[in-house]
């Protein structure tokens, strides 16, 4: 028996120091291959780049529908970017004057408006920004004149439709600006326009309805 016991000792030791070796000749078992040894991706790299590299490869370097970002509004904007959406806009009103939480901040909305609207809708909001200059700046088209009548008479709803979406030739403005962000920048503009404006049930410039873009 004190054998058996001095054998099964012996064998312990010896498995114990051989586990304390740190030669590896085992990786050990991954459970998440995927996570553990995760592709890397080129930070610029085009996604039919990817996908050559990487055939197979599930990736549209698009967010999954409904993300919403962080500290970003839980809002969701209900229409889609077609002229059947740009009309229903019409009806679509600032959340932020609803929400009893939500503190406007005049210096950060004036801010978000001077670095991404005023190079082309000017300081002033007259559409006279450095991109354009009385026609004599690099901007081929005279960009929307927030002060005059007809933009002092667009909904906040369409406003925020075409900033999202893109409207002639402005492009969208949505990845730079947060869901909170265009409409802050939206309550300056019409602060700025001048209050009394009803703009609740302005019906948007006269477009075809129809479905598409």
């Amino acid at each position: 028996m004190k054998k058996i016991s001095l054998i099964t000792i012996g064998i312990a030791t010896v498995v114990l120091l051989l586990s304390c070796s740190k030669v590896r000749r085992s990786p050990g078992r991954v459970y998440m291959p995927d996570m553990n040894y995760s592709r890397a991706y080129e930070t610029y790299a085009t996604l039919e780049e990817l996908k050559a590299k990487y055939p197979g490869i599930n990736y549209t370097a698009m967010p999954v529908a409904g993300t919403i970002a962080r500290g970003d509004m839980t809002w969701v904007y209900p229409n889609k970017g077609d002229s059947l959406g740009y009309v229903q806009s019409a009806s679509v009103k600032n959340p932020l004057k609803t929400d009893s939480t939500y503190k406007p901040d005049v210096k950060e909305a004036e801010r978000l408006y001077l670095i991404y609207c005023g190079i082309c809708h000017g300081t002033k909001l007259d559409g006279n920004g450095p991109l354009w200059k009385d026609g004599n700046g690099p901007f081929p088209s005279a960009p929307k004149n927030f002060m005059a009548a007809d933009m002092k008479n667009l909904s906040e709803g369409t406003m925020f439709h075409s900033v999202t979406y893109g409207k002639g030739a402005m492009g969208s403005y949505a990845s730079q600006l947060s869901t909170m962000q265009r409409w802050m920048v939206i309550d300056y503009i019409k602060s700025k326009q001048g209050a009394g404006v009803d703009t609740a049930n302005t019906k948007p410039p006269a477009d075809t309805v129809k479905q598409g873009n």
